[in-house]
This record gives structure tokens, C-alpha cells and sequence, in this order.
């Protein structure tokens, strides 16, 4: 068992959901809502037979928690995921480079388990590395220096002292403008050679057994086998162009869309 490793055992007929790369809020308030509506159909239908939905980054567009303070909006998405918690579905939610500057809301609020780094699970037996997939393997070193500066607690002291009306502008703008930060610019594949987080996984494999490696982030959805068979690569592609969903039965996983 790997160290902070998390053990699931699927109950009969339930399964695991997985959706990465919302960016509710964007790219204007009346375009995220018909977005956001939509992710609430594919909840609604998820909701009977789901055991465990993760959610994997990027949820929002932007996000930051003050102490008294959380951005206006998302009402009906985040009372739908605290009745699928109500329900007993258990609500797993790794921070993107959108939305790492959540806090303890959704925990306290939803009972959603909130994760900052890669984590590993164990689901019938089968090994999964889960992360949203920012910053991880070589290169990208514009990012990863500006995720530097984002999470350094001077930055975000001097940040949260801005008025909530001009951070929360600000901040959008950049989210939306900057293709660095966006994921705009992933839209084509590139070969597995120069996809940091193929090659990320494929370091990974001769260290360690992997079943499946599934990260959001990256927009682009899709489904590799690696390593002849040994295990298999997911990007969940995102609620934006896409609307893909992972999903898997305690064996077999599948890549979907919703209402495409």
C-alpha cells in the first residue's frame, strides 16, 4: 500500500464517476449557466447509481476564499453536489490551477474531501494515480513559476486585501486572457513524446504499478494504452467543448460524453 493511499471497494451495480475542467464562470455569467445547467442533468443522472464522484480541477473559472467572503454564483452546482453528498455519494475534489485557491469551503460545507496534490486510490483492487495534472512532468516552466507566485502566502496575504469587487475582476480577466493559464492552447495532441503528462506516467510505470493514470487539466479528451497494455492513460477532456466524463464499474473505464 502506498503511503496517503486511499482503498475503495465498490458495492454491487454502483460505480465511480469522474469529470475534470468545468470553468464555471466563463466566459460570461449567462453562457457559464447553460454550462452549468447542463452539468446538473448529467449529476441528476449519475446520482443512482454513483458510489463516489471525483471532480478534478478546475470547477471554476476562478476562485478564492476570503474569511467571510466566497464568490457570487454557482448556487445550483453547489446544492446539487451536496444532495449527491446527502445521498451518500462520496465527493472527492482536487484543486486546478482555476480554483487552487480553495480553502475549506466544500469541505465544510458539502463534506467534499479536498485535495492539493497527486493522490493515489485503490478501487477493487486496481491502482489509480489521480491529479489534476498542472505543473507535473518536464517542461512548462513559465507555469509553474507563475503557480510559484500564486501560492505564495505573501501574494495571496497582499491579494485578499484587494476589495472583493476589483480582485475578483481582475483575476477573471487574467483567467479568461492568458492562454497560459487557460488551457486554450490545448487543443491539439502532440505526441506522446512531448505530452508532460504522458511522460510523467511513463516514469511513473518503471517505479511503481499503475493501473490507470487519470488527470483534467489538459481539455483534450482522451484514452491511451501505455507500456504495451500495463496501464492506461485518461485525460477527461472538459464541460466546455467536450462534456466528457469518465466512469468506471470496478473493472472497465470508460470515456463518455453527455448530451453531445
Amino acid at each position: 500500500m502506498k503511503p496517503n493511499q486511499t482503498i475503495i471497494k465498490l458495492d454491487k451495480n454502483k460505480k465511480i464517476y469522474f469529470a475534470s475542467d468545468q470553468h464555471f464562470g466563463a466566459p460570461s455569467v449567462a453562457e457559464s449557466k447553460v454550462r452549468e445547467e447542463k452539468f446538473i442533468r448529467w449529476l441528476s443522472e449519475i446520482k443512482n447509481d454513483a458510489q463516489v464522484l471525483f471532480l478534478m480541477g478546475d470547477l471554476f473559472d476562478f476562485w478564492h476564499e476570503w474569511n467571510h467572503v466566497i464568490p457570487k454564483g454557482y448556487v445550483r452546482v453547489l446544492g446539487k453536489l451536496a444532495e449527491l453528498k446527502d445521498a451518500g455519494i462520496d465527493i472527492y475534489f482536487f484543486v486546478g490551477n482555476h480554483d487552487l485557491w480553495m480553502k475549506s469551503y466544500l469541505e465544510e460545507e458539502i463534506g467534499a474531501k479536498v485535495f492539493f496534490e497527486k493522490q493515489y486510490f485503490e478501487v477493487n483492487e486496481k491502482q489509480f494515480l489521480l491529479a489534476h495534472g498542472d505543473g507535473l512532468g518536464p517542461g512548462d516552466i513559465g507555469y509553474k513559476r507563475m503557480k510559484k507566485l500564486f501560492t505564495n502566502p505573501i501574494a495571496q496575504w497582499f491579494f485578499k486585501w484587494l476589495h472583493p469587487d476589483i480582485s475578483m475582476k481582475m483575476a477573471l480577466y487574467f483567467s479568461q486572457k492568458n492562454k497560459m493559464i487557460s488551457g486554450e492552447e490545448d487543443q491539439e495532441f502532440l505526441g506522446e513524446d512531448k505530452e508532460f503528462l504522458i511522460i510523467y506516467s511513463k516514469e511513473k510505470l518503471k517505479t511503481e504499478k499503475i493501473d490507470f493514470f487519470i488527470y483534467g487539466h489538459r481539455h483534450l479528451p482522451m484514452v491511451l494504452d501505455l507500456e504495451n497494455g500495463k496501464a492506461k492513460y485518461i485525460n477527461l477532456g472538459d464541460w466546455i467543448s467536450y462534456f466528457t466524463y469518465g466512469v468506471f464499474d470496478g473493472e472497465n473505464f470508460d470515456l463518455k460524453s453527455f448530451e453531445k
